[in-house]
């Protein structure tokens, strides 16, 4: 956890001396790969600008590994909030940084391969916080670096974000 907010630290003084806000209406696409506590994740999502510094957005992801003979496979639906500092930290337009809220469902199947059984999560909601940036190649693509932490994952993620509109 502490090598997670140096990190947090870390990103956001760079990323204070660089500023992409984003006009009211705005969709942006992302897509990429992470890592959690369990494995590798792909995710997809999707972010709306309600107003210029706040954001709201959804993200479906899928991992799926095997351990001592035991495969997980997870899907997780999320919904997210985030404050975005571009204007309240003077960055440039080339960055965008922000923090924010997140509330996750995960589908979490277990299967035993020897007994072909499998098993369910029962605890499948979470709450987690995120801090994130993206560094704006022209005005639509940009590359994005997310760390998150909750209550039923840890990780972060890299992937590309294409501004619509």
């Amino acid at each position: 956890m502490k090598k997670l907010i140096n990190l947090s630290v870390l990103l956001l003084t760079v990323s204070a001396l660089a500023q992409s806000p984003l006009e009211k209406g705005k969709i942006q696409l992302t897509a990429g790969f992470g890592t959690s506590n369990w494995s590798t994740p792909v995710y997809v999502g999707a972010d709306y600008t309600i107003s210029n510094p706040i954001t709201v957005g959804v993200e479906a992801s899928y991992q799926s590994y095997t351990t001592y003979g035991i495969k997980s496979t997870i899907i997780g639906l999320q919904a997210n909030g985030n404050y975005h500092f571009n204007e309240l930290l003077k960055i440039p337009n080339e960055w965008d940084v922000y923090a924010g809220l997140n509330l996750n469902y995960y589908n979490w199947k277990f299967k035993d391969s020897e007994t072909n059984t499998y098993l369910v999560d029962d605890k499948p909601f979470g709450v987690g916080i995120q801090i994130g940036g993206r560094y704006f190649f022209n005005e639509r693509f940009a590359v994005n670096l997310e760390l998150r932490s909750g209550n039923v994952t840890t990780g972060g993620k890299i992937g590309i974000t294409y501004l619509l509109n």
